[in-house]
């Protein structure tokens, strides 16, 4: 066996054997060693009773033994070095730092200072009479410190609230700009449609206006067709009479004799009705108003012939076949022509003629509010007596976008169909030139006594 493992027996005050190995713990042993120390007394080691044993001293033996033990212990390859090592160093006591020392030192200066300068404040407010925890003395400083409380409050409100509005401004303007955009890109959108709108209703207004200009055939011309077709087929009012009995080849025999009669109607003198104002056929112009003469001299429009009556008078009773010029201009805006008819008649309808729109270079000299009246003047007829036989038959007004040749019926209703064989033609006005008047051509219509009916008028 190793001296490492050996057991060393130990003897107790009470016999009995203990023993110390290798294996044991350092604790164990430390308490053993202990036991084993004597006790000294003013420096004079004293017996310990507790280790005699059969009168023997073994303190020697022991404290060797634990020298020796310990010495093993230490030698030992299974105990903790550190702990030793840990066990022989003294523990040493670490003082302060400088820095410490010093934050210590500061620390309690400023409690100092703190603590004078308090005293000094208290000691001032003892000697003025104010209160020692600093509060208002009278009433007039509580209100003073109530209202400067007050007074910086309300500033502090004031920012807040001018804040706040200065937000509330930059969202209306962030929102006004929003609303602007907007509006423009609506009203972009809403011009857009607009023009679109007006493009349509052009091409409505001309279509329309296409419509108005197309000839339709009204119910009363349809009524008259009907009339026409059934005294041309000799029907009475009585006989049953229907367009689903009559054939479309009959239709079309009938209207084309309708449109030869108008076409022969209308190449005798464009109107196919008696003209009793012809010039070729007897009718004169007896008296007419101040003509028109280009500066005061003979030229153009002609000179005066016999018994003041201007040589271009006649013009007013001639066809003018259309060309412009040929005419008989009065001076001014208005003006009358008197013209004797052919023969005494019972006048029934009176046409007014001027160059048409198509040819013409300025229809402003075109007459517009027209009257006419009539007499019967007799070689043995008193002059100044004939205010007394003057009648009234027709008042008219003369339409640029009708037909150049427009006839006016006269209501025959309110005469007891006197002879006429003079008329007047007074011109009120005209379409707007102030400088002259121009008459192309006016006619008169009518029939003869013992005719034997009267005309009927196409128009």
């Amino acid at each position: 066996m190793s001296a490492s493992t050996a057991a060393i027996p130990i003897s107790t005050p009470n016999n009995h054997q203990l023993s110390l190995d290798s294996n044991s713990n350092f604790e164990a042993r430390k308490r053993i060693i202990a036991m084993t120390k004597k006790p000294e007394t003013n420096g004079t080691p004293q017996t310990d009773k507790t280790r005699v044993v059969s009168g023997r001293d073994l303190s020697h033996t022991i404290r060797g033994e634990s020298v020796i033990d310990r010495q093993r212990l230490i030698n030992s390859p299974e105990l903790n070095k550190a702990d030793v090592l840990r066990r022989k160093k003294p523990l040493s006591r670490q003082g302060k730092s400088t820095w410490q020392i010093l934050s210590n030192l500061l620390v309690k200066g400023c409690v100092f200072v703190m603590l004078i300068s308090w005293l000094g404040n208290a000691a001032w407010k003892l000697k003025e009479g104010k209160p020692l925890l600093g509060g208002p003395a009278t009433p007039e400083e509580r209100i003073s410190q109530v209202e400067a409380s007050l007074k910086k409050t309300t500033k502090m409100l004031q920012v807040q609230v001018d804040l706040v509005n200065k937000k509330i401004d930059t969202e209306i303007e962030k929102t006004q700009k929003n609303l602007l955009s907007q509006v423009q890109e609506t009203s972009t959108a809403l011009l857009s449609e607009i023009k679109k709108l007006e493009g349509r209703t052009d091409r409505l207004d001309q279509i329309m206006n296409e419509f108005t200009e197309t000839d339709f055939v009204s119910r009363k011309e349809f009524e008259e067709f009907v009339e026409e077709f059934r005294n041309h087929k000799g029907l009475s009012d009585s006989t049953d009479f229907s367009l689903n009995k009559v054939s479309l080849d009959e239709m079309r025999l009938f209207a084309k004799e309708m449109v030869e009669r108008e076409v022969e109607r209308h190449a005798a003198d464009g109107l196919g009705i008696v003209d009793y104002a012809l010039w070729s056929g007897g009718a004169r112009v007896v008296k007419h108003s101040e003509p028109f003469t280009a500066g005061g001299k003979a030229g153009f429009f002609g000179t005066k012939g016999r018994g003041s009556v201007h040589s271009n008078a006649q013009k007013v009773l001639e066809p003018s076949f259309g060309e412009p010029g040929q005419c008989f201009a009065l001076q001014g805006s208005s003006g009358f022509v008197e013209i004797k008819l052919r023969s005494g008649i019972v006048v029934q309808a009176v046409t007014l003629e001027h160059v048409a729109k198509s040819v013409a270079y300025d229809r402003s000299s075109a007459p517009k509010d027209c009257q006419v009246i009539g007499w019967y003047d007799g070689p043995d007829d008193d002059a100044s007596m004939r205010a007394q036989r003057i009648m009234h038959l027709v008042d008219f007004t003369y339409d640029l976008d009708k037909p150049n040749a427009q006839t006016f019926t006269v209501d025959t209703s309110n005469t007891d169909q006197q002879l006429v064989n003079m008329v007047r033609l007074s011109c009120s006005s005209n379409h707007g030139s102030s400088t002259l008047t121009c008459l192309y051509r006016f006619r008169v219509h009518g029939f003869e006594p013992g005719s034997p009916s009267a005309i009927t008028l196409q128009t």
